[in-house]
């Protein structure tokens, strides 16, 4: 394993495009980010005999300067990595004997990955469900070596992708019926999407907080967010879409691309005009840029964890499934414990500090939007 000293995106994200799982949230940019928020990021590679890379990860390290769990300890994340082939058992067994290690040797309470590797497709218990035989592979390995299922999924287990590798009209065709009537009703009634740029930033955020604030969910202040759309939007890896009636802004979607890979990340919306069906217009045209731009997937992020009614995203499932995708059920993030006791303490303490920015996150949001 090695420890590249990376500077510039362009020493990092040529390394890791054509890895399998090659994944917007292991590039450089998202290393940027997070450095300026407590993280300090490592970028770790293995080569094989003859030289060439064939695993690699972006871990995050965040010191804790409590006193309850010591100065000099920290965490570690692998935000969707690491990334390889999960079919090759030996480079599996070194890849993650490797990671054990280094999150040793930086005094890591525990060590967090959290690969997009998918163990199943379809909803279990349905005729066309299935499991993936390689993540599933995966999944015992992770039991057996001391690696547990996270209580913290930092990013969704499961997802819709659709497949862009089709025409327009296939594309269409694969939705559901209402889905199509209510992108060309959003037409009919003037509804237009535009490429939005920095300049739309500010306006971007203001929508994405009057929408967790109306939908109950916690964001960030409003620097992570400049932080995040900037780096991503100034080196094209990223692309905000704006629906506007009669020229007044009513949503917009923020869509991350890399590796032949789009992520809808972000969404949001006002309360005026919601008739108008302007949402199913901004993922139609979302899907018709990222073709245009080469994508093959679009990845509609997040579905439920239990495919019923009483799931909180089960609303936003039904409204993503009429575009025609697939649902992926992956890996999920799984934790290995290297200091168990402080690690079962850092377990029950976390979940209240998590309750409590929620709801001084969302107080915080909600005067941001009066001022």
């Amino acid at each position: 394993m090695e420890i590249l000293d990376i500077k510039q995106p362009e020493q990092w994200n040529p390394v890791i495009v054509d890895l399998p799982g090659a994944h917007a949230l292991q590039t450089h940019q998202w290393a940027v980010v997070k450095s300026h928020f407590g993280w300090t990021p490592y970028h770790l590679v293995w080569r094989d005999d003859p030289g060439e890379v064939v695993a690699a990860a972006l871990v995050l390290h965040r010191r804790i300067t409590n006193v309850l769990f010591g100065a000099r300890l920290g965490v570690m994340y692998a935000p969707r990595g690491p990334l390889l082939d999960w079919s090759d058992s030996d480079l599996v067994s070194r890849v993650l004997h490797d990671l054990q290690n280094f999150a040793r040797q930086q005094r890591a309470i525990f060590i967090k990955i959290d690969p997009d590797l998918p163990i199943g497709y379809g909803i279990p218990g349905e005729e066309e469900a299935e499991d993936d035989p390689t993540g599933q592979k995966v999944k015992n390995h992770l039991q057996s070596s001391g690696w547990r299922l996270s209580d913290e999924q930092i990013q969704f287990r499961n997802t819709v992708e659709v497949d862009l590798r089709q025409d327009e009209d296939d594309l269409l065709m694969r939705m559901k019926s209402k889905t199509r009537y209510n992108i060309r009703l959003a037409k009919r009634r003037n509804v237009t999407v535009r490429a939005g740029d920095m300049d739309d930033i500010d306006l971007l955020y203001q929508m994405y907080a009057h929408t967790a604030v109306r939908d109950d969910f916690l964001i960030r202040n409003e620097a992570y967010y400049q932080r995040v759309w900037r780096t991503f939007f100034s080196d094209g890896l990223a692309e905000p879409l704006i629906a506007e009636v009669v020229g007044q802004p009513v949503g917009a979607v923020v869509i991350f691309r890399f590796a032949g890979r789009a992520w809808y990340f972000y969404g949001m919306s006002l309360d005026e005009h919601r008739e108008k069906m302007f949402n199913y217009r901004l993922q139609w045209e979302a899907m018709r840029r990222s073709k245009s731009a080469g994508c093959h997937t679009y990845d509609m992020w997040g579905a439920p964890d239990a495919f019923d009614e009483d799931d909180p995203l089960w609303g936003v499932y039904r409204f993503k499934d009429g575009f025609g995708g697939n649902v992926v059920r992956t890996l999920g993030a799984w934790d290995l414990p290297l200091r168990p006791f402080i690690f079962k303490m850092y377990s029950q303490i976390l979940p209240r500090v998590l309750n409590w920015m929620r709801r001084r996150g969302k107080s915080d949001t909600q005067r941001r939007l009066n001022t």
